[in-house]
């Protein structure tokens, strides 16, 4: 069966249209609230929603979503939760679905029995931004075994290694906008035809951009350099600042950068 994420790609490309994957912490303010969401972001304009594995010391993260993680762990979200509820969000949409998360997190579970309960529970893909492209071999061979998608970082400083990273990477590259961590900004001036030049010499995944994009404007010109964007921050300082009342804020959000994105 060919993945999900596989799939949303072809159909944009024939539409001739950008991805816009989104983000939002599992467990902020609450799992309930998680499990609403997901689905409305879909329903207003998101490709994949990436659904982040609250963490003690997320070390890519600036300061809305670190302060997400703490929020949701001090409702102790676990894994386990974040499974479940992703098989009830399965019922209502069949779209990409990806867990964001830290490596710590993926080995206390225990790396074989976190992959099948990926596949378990239909999750396409994982992100792991504190693991080392070199040290990919500690996760690979069980999601490859399960069929999961795992989905690499390039960051402005990759260089000539962006190319191998792509080349590894499945489902997409990640391409990480700036130096630094995850957050809203005003400018963003890496240069992005020299950064992402070697992908145009070999067959690669798509690549979207993310860290840092908070409005449609900024997403229209991110995704004018690959295949698509990827906006977290943004998305979590509404949830954050709305709190059980958030869903409206958020879909209106989200179809404003779909809205812009196609425009």
């Amino acid at each position: 069966m060919k993945n999900r994420i596989d799939i949303c790609f072809e159909q944009l490309k024939a539409q001739g249209k950008k991805a816009l994957v989104t983000f939002v912490t599992a467990g902020d303010p609450d799992l309930t609230l998680t499990e609403e969401l997901v689905p409305e972001m879909f329903a207003h304009g998101s490709d994949i929603v990436e659904i982040g594995v609250p963490f003690s010391d997320p070390i890519a993260e600036g300061g809305t979503i670190q302060r997400a993680s703490l929020r949701s762990l001090k409702n102790n979200t676990n894994l386990d939760q974040i499974f479940d509820m992703v098989s009830r969000i399965r019922d209502v949409t069949d779209k990409p679905i990806l867990l964001m998360m830290y490596v710590n997190t993926l080995f206390r579970y225990g790396t074989e029995r976190f992959f099948k309960k990926c596949r378990a529970t239909q999750i396409d893909g994982v992100i792991i931004p504190d693991l080392p492209f070199e040290e990919r071999d500690e996760v690979k061979e069980q999601a490859d075994a399960e069929g999961i998608y795992t989905v690499y970082l390039a960051a402005p400083t990759s260089g000539e290694r962006v190319r191998m990273i792509a080349e590894e990477s499945k489902g997409f590259l990640y391409v990480v906008s700036s130096l630094g961590v995850t957050g809203t900004r005003k400018e963003i001036s890496t240069d992005f035809d020299k950064l992402l030049a070697p992908l145009k010499e070999c067959g690669h995944v798509p690549a979207c951009i993310g860290f840092g994009i908070s409005n449609g404007a900024q997403a229209k010109k991110m995704a004018s350099y690959c295949d698509g964007c990827i906006i977290g921050s943004a998305i979590v300082n509404l949830v954050e600042q709305y709190d059980q009342d958030c869903i409206p804020y958020v879909s209106e959000f989200i179809q404003n950068v779909r809205t812009a994105l196609d425009s």
